[in-house]
């Protein structure tokens, strides 16, 4: 039985489901979901590693600057959650090694918060230096100091929408046609938005995971620091942001459920909103081009040229595109997270 026809028959069985919980399923289903059985970095999307080295590179330089910043903790948590291919990771840690030395890496203790069984294989094998253990979500990493990199994570959280009707917000659902094929459509009851959604526009986006993300945090003892890149407003709630992409091509969202990626813009707003009230410091968003050139992005691309260069031209192209506000440096934000306490972290 498909995937496709597994949620005809819950749908069939216990009506129409909402649209988070439809994400939940396409992306998450431990067997059929698209990033258990078909995840697509490289295939159907690109992330900021794939694209140039220079990424992972400077966010290695970031983790060292706070692992001193807290205080050089002789034991503590590096982690990294959606590692993908593990070539942020990769990257990170082969610059951290020469920026904090043996020190550095005698103290970090590497978790990958992973769920995919075929991806935790390429893991395991590229990061096999670093030894690294594995952890189902966030709440499972153990306690200890902490620093905890995401990219590419927040947008694959499941949303719930809620569209205008009159008066009413009504919240959107996946039924059934007269045909038994997936549509969106209604709720019939009023559910209203949660508490802190930014009611504005005829469509309001909100991803309930942002919240367990944030409390997931709150609830540690020791000192953190969590940096998310995504992409997603700095200073407006999403509307309708739901997209489904397959070999670079943007495809219906209910076309084949588990084979292509789903994805929906970051709140930040009321991501660094929910950090305040749980006691955290939020710093960000910040513009990725403006965050990667506050760590040196200049520098590291001119050093990489001047030893590579027959590779010169392609080098800058790939590093310009993390950078260009036209590409990805203004779409993708940073934002991070720490315990109350630290000092401000690099690059905001």
């Amino acid at each position: 039985m498909t995937l496709e026809e597994r949620l005809i028959r819950l749908i069939e069985t216990e009506g129409p489901i909402p649209l988070s919980t439809y994400m939940q399923i396409a992306l998450h289903d431990p067997k059929q979901g698209y990033y258990a059985a078909r995840p697509g970095i490289g295939r159907d999307f690109t992330t900021a590693p794939e694209t140039s080295q220079v990424f992972g590179e400077l966010i290695g330089l970031w983790l060292v600057h706070e692992w001193r910043a807290m205080g050089e903790p002789a034991a503590f948590r590096l982690v990294e959650i959606g590692p993908g291919r593990a070539l942020l990771l990769h990257d990170a840690l082969k610059i951290a090694s020469l920026a904090g030395g043996e020190a550095f890496l005698k103290a970090a203790q590497l978790t990958l918060v992973e769920p995919s069984p075929a991806l935790r294989l390429v893991q395991k094998e590229r990061l096999a230096r670093f030894n690294p253990s594995f952890a189902r979500q966030l709440s499972d990493v153990p306690p200890g100091p902490m620093l905890l990199v995401a990219n590419e994570y927040l947008d694959c959280l499941p949303a719930r929408q809620f569209r205008r009707d009159g008066e009413r917000w009504r919240e959107c659902v996946i039924g059934l046609s007269p045909e038994r094929s997936l549509v969106m459509g209604l709720a019939a009851d009023e559910p209203r938005p949660p508490a802190g959604a930014t009611l504005t526009g005829d469509v309001v986006e909100v991803q309930t995971g942002l919240d367990l993300v944030v409390a997931d945090l709150a609830s540690r003892k020791e000192p953190f620091r969590a940096l998310f890149i995504d992409y997603g407003p700095a200073d407006r709630a999403p509307g309708d942001t739901l997209r489904a992409f397959r070999k670079g091509q943007q495809v219906s969202p209910l076309a084949e459920p588990g084979a292509n990626d789903l994805t929906v813009d970051v709140d930040f707003g009321r991501f660094a909103r929910l950090a305040a009230s749980a006691s955290l410091d939020a710093h960000g968003p910040a513009p990725q081009g403006m965050f990667l050139l506050g760590l040196g992005a200049q520098a590291r691309l001119n050093q990489l040229i001047k030893a590579n260069p027959d590779q010169a031209e392609e080098i800058f192209n790939a590093a310009q595109r993390l950078i260009d506000p036209q590409h990805m440096g203004e779409r993708f934000k940073a934002i991070c997270l720490s315990s109350s306490g630290l000092p401000k972290p690099a690059g905001f």
